[in-house]
């Protein structure tokens, strides 16, 4: 199994992390059927309410920067930058081997 893997951490800014959130789990709806897209997964920090995760499993890479061009998608992530505190740190590409969840 070679699956596309990102793990991500977004920190919003005080008090915006539900509001963050809300909008990631919109992102989830949208690309629930997307091409290629196995997983996609909202966690909030259970330390940090503002430090939002991001986990998602796509068939390939493509697949994956593909479902970034849909125009809902693009507006989704003009509406949460303002939210950031800071850029956000760039995500952790990994290499899918299996488990639960995964076909």
């Amino acid at each position: 199994m070679n699956k596309y893997g990102l793990y991500g951490k977004l920190n919003a800014l005080p008090g915006k992390g539900n509001e963050l959130a809300a909008i990631l789990l919109e992102a989830a709806e949208l690309v629930r059927n997307a091409r290629g897209c196995n997983i996609y997964l909202i966690g909030k920090d259970a330390n940090n309410a503002d430090t939002i995760w991001v986990t998602e499993v796509w068939d390939s890479k493509e697949d994956h920067d593909e479902s970034l061009k849909a125009d809902a998608v693009r507006q989704l992530i003009g509406r949460a930058m303002p939210l950031l505190d800071g850029r956000p740190e760039g995500g952790t590409e990994l290499e899918v081997l299996g488990g639960v969840g995964v076909e």
